[in-house]
């Protein structure tokens, strides 16, 4: 009974394998974010990354990460163009701004196939690092969006020193650049090393935006399987509190994956 049981769990998963592929095989998946989609490599192979998991369980024609440890949606007054930096830690260049740069560079060179979905997971180190990003909440989302007569990215890039105007910066440099792409959004998920209320309204900030620019979002603070207070008691889904263990990851990248799956525009 038990043999019959295993063989009868392979071919379900053989078979809902199957039909992912066939569904996404012509899908091009891009990755942006922080250190936890950066663990994943740029490949995706790194089990300790969630994008690894996505990538098996989602089986699209591609999947590659342009994420940086340390990364921040936020800009600072001194951020610029740079496409080679790749310090592991955060800096006034380390941004999801410099990772689409360096998005497009690779798509203009060859390098990369144009995206047909761009899934960006940031936010942790903007709520983490309010020192390094202090003007990271001084504009609401309504602010933010509030000149609609033209895209934010007439602005330049220096200017844009708040969460929710570097989000909407971010996604319409994508949007301009892509306009075929869907794009989802990743909030940041709990950690025991951020304040709760700091990634709540980190999430709520990158949701918000994206609800104004016609873009779904991933609550991972809700919806992921890192919980803080189990976190603090004793160390599974993460291997610090902050960063995920090859079992936090694997299940984040099956809830991704499947949710991922809900939000497909076909």
């Amino acid at each position: 009974m038990r043999k019959l049981f295993l063989l009868i769990t392979l071919i379900a998963f053989a078979i809902t394998a199957s039909y992912a592929q066939s569904k996404h095989d012509s899908i091009d998946v891009v990755l942006l974010g922080d250190s936890n989609t950066w663990l994943g490599g740029d490949d995706c192979s790194g089990e300790k990354g969630w994008s690894h998991w996505f990538m098996m369980k989602f089986a699209p024609a591609s999947c590659r990460s342009y994420a940086r440890s340390g990364a921040t949606w936020t800009n600072t007054s001194v951020t610029k163009y740079n496409v080679v930096e790749n310090v592991g830690k955060i800096s006034n260049d380390n941004v999801v701004y410099n990772q689409i740069n360096r998005l497009k560079e690779a798509v203009k060179n060859g390098e990369q196939k144009s995206p047909r979905l761009i899934l960006i997971s940031a936010g942790t180190n903007d709520a983490w690092f309010k020192d390094k990003r202090p003007q990271v909440f001084a504009k609401t989302v309504d602010v933010a969006f509030q000149d609609m007569s033209q895209y934010i990215t007439s602005r330049s890039v220096s200017s844009i020193l708040t969460l929710a105007e570097s989000v909407r910066y971010g996604c319409e440099m994508l949007m301009q650049a892509f306009p075929d792409a869907q794009i989802i959004l990743l909030t940041p998920m709990q950690s025991t090393a951020v304040d709760a209320a700091l990634i709540r309204k980190a999430g709520d900030t990158i949701e918000m935006c994206g609800k104004r620019m016609g873009v779904n979002a991933i609550r991972m603070d809700e919806r992921c399987s890192v919980y803080q207070v189990r976190e603090r008691v004793a160390k599974s889904r993460t291997y610090d509190g902050t960063h995920t263990s090859v079992d936090g990851a694997r299940r984040n990248g099956f809830v991704i994956a499947n949710m991922v799956e809900g939000m497909l525009e076909y």
